[in-house]
């Protein structure tokens, strides 16, 4: 097992693999925030309307759609964190980028439920 005092920070290949799983989750993330939208703005109640987002069921899905697949990808994050911790690989890496999903998706969620 590690000593957690003596964390291990410097380990390319898991920064590598950190960072193209947080690159991935925000790329699935925008994909599925740009499909709300377009679903949101095509919607029969919304197309006279001037926001695209015009009812309660279009805020929640453009809004928790996206916060959603950021919190699944943050746990995600903390599971791996988890598994490398208890196989005593290096995993503060993997901590870092869990929380910087989860700081993503609250910054996400109050832009979206700002902007209602």
């Amino acid at each position: 097992m590690v000593n957690d005092v003596e964390k291990r920070w410097n380990d390319p290949p898991t920064l590598r693999r950190a960072a193209r799983y947080v690159l991935a989750v925000i790329v699935l993330t925008g994909i599925a925030m740009a499909v709300a939208l377009v679903w949101a703005a095509a919607r029969p109640q919304c197309l006279d309307a001037e926001n695209m987002r015009c009812d309660t069921v279009s805020r929640l899905v453009v809004g928790l759609g996206p916060g959603l697949m950021l919190l699944f990808g943050g746990i995600g994050a903390f599971v791996i964190t988890y598994r490398q911790w208890r196989d005593g690989k290096p995993w503060p890496i993997w901590q870092g980028a869990g929380w910087f999903l989860f700081t993503l998706m609250v910054v996400y969620l109050s832009l979206a439920g700002a902007s209602g």
